[in-house]
């Protein structure tokens, strides 16, 4: 990790906690609850997400990296939702 910028460095690790906690909404939470959780999921990466940056020694740039971290975030988080929904609104969710 010594080459990568310290955006990279702390961005990365928000997206791949992403797609592990959508990855384990899927394959523990019941079909019907998936949309109530993916707003825990992204509530949790913004918890993170601001934990890393106070962790984070740099200063400038720390708008950029917290957009990019949560702008990613949302990104898995609308593909999760594409793929998953459908299986939710057959099981019985309601909006």
């Amino acid at each position: 990790m010594a080459g990568m910028s310290v955006l990279m460095r702390s961005v990365v690790p928000v997206w791949i906690l992403s797609i592990l906690a959508v990855v384990a909404v899927g394959v523990f939470v019941s079909p019907e609850m998936y949309l109530v959780f993916f707003p825990v999921v992204l509530g949790l990466a913004l918890v993170v997400t601001f934990g890393i940056q106070l962790l984070v020694p740099v200063r400038k740039g720390f708008v950029n990296r917290v957009s990019a971290s949560l702008g990613g975030a949302v990104v898995i988080l609308a593909v999760a939702t594409a793929v998953l929904a459908p299986l939710a609104f057959a099981a019985g969710a309601k909006l």
